[in-house]
């Protein structure tokens, strides 16, 4: 039962602060450190990941199709052109950000320039004047850019992807849009990279430390926060303001970075 609890907990953390701007990988960190699951590793990410890739098929589903049945559309090539720098940087740089996200020794720092990142494009996301047909595709480079360096543990994904739409002058609601459609080939990366990996005894191991039960409800758990994350982070951009995010996640920073200078971290 405690681990069915813990797993629960997990995928609602990993489905909310996915798609809030506020750092699934970031979170995922701390929690796994609060209940000792650190050994659960790859395979509670992916299953993670896999909840929260259904839940943008779920509310995007009409795109999605629309893009399979269009695969030369302009917003296909706009997805296509964000995924490649994402791409490379997640491979070229892998071992080093799986090293970062490790030991997280950078975590709290990381918190604080996702709040900073937060503040500014909130002041810009009034300003936006194209919709998502007007997207070009350096603005797609400069957003799957974002997307990459956002592998690193507590910078939000979201967050960054967000926010370089709103910097190249995107609608809010638009913004938010194309953030969560160019989010799916790389979730979907991330679940067939982590799937290889799971064939070793270490893996396995963990897999049996928690269970298959726990672990199938947490990925419900993720996807159905997931969805309620991407529906809610739709209407905020629409009415209210991402400086609410960076406060969270600037106090989040430092309480982190206190712990760490304390040695309990």
């Amino acid at each position: 039962m405690e681990e069915l609890l813990k797993s629960i907990i997990l995928g609602i953390v990993q489905g909310l602060t996915e798609f809030l701007p506020i750092s699934s990988t970031g979170h995922l960190l701390v929690f796994r450190k609060l209940f000792g699951l650190s050994e659960a590793g790859l395979f509670l990410d992916t299953m993670m990941h896999l909840g929260t890739l259904v839940s943008v098929v779920i509310v995007f589903w009409k795109e999605i199709i629309y893009l399979i049945r269009n695969p030369f559309s302009k917003l296909s090539l706009l997805i296509i052109a964000g995924t490649i720098p994402t791409a490379f940087i997640g491979l070229a740089f892998e071992d080093f950000f799986e090293e970062i996200s490790r030991t997280g020794i950078t975590v709290g720092w990381e918190f604080l320039v996702t709040g900073f990142i937060l503040w500014f494009a909130d002041r810009a996301k009034e300003r936006g004047h194209k919709n998502i047909d007007q997207i070009r595709y350096r603005d797609a480079i400069l957003v799957g850019t974002l997307q990459g360096a956002a592998i690193l543990p507590a910078i939000s994904r979201s967050g960054l992807t967000i926010s370089g739409a709103l910097f190249a002058g995107v609608q809010k609601g638009d913004a938010a849009k194309f953030s969560f459609l160019i989010s799916l080939p790389a979730i979907l990366g991330a679940v067939v990279l982590q799937g290889a990996k799971l064939t070793n005894g270490e893996e396995i191991a963990a897999l049996n430390s928690i269970g298959i039960i726990p672990m199938i409800v947490g990925t419900l758990a993720a996807a159905i926060s997931g969805y309620i994350a991407v529906k809610w982070m739709l209407n905020i951009l629409q009415k209210g303001s991402l400086k609410v995010f960076s406060y969270y996640v600037w106090t989040l920073g430092t309480i982190i970075i206190i712990t760490q200078f304390l040695g309990m971290w």
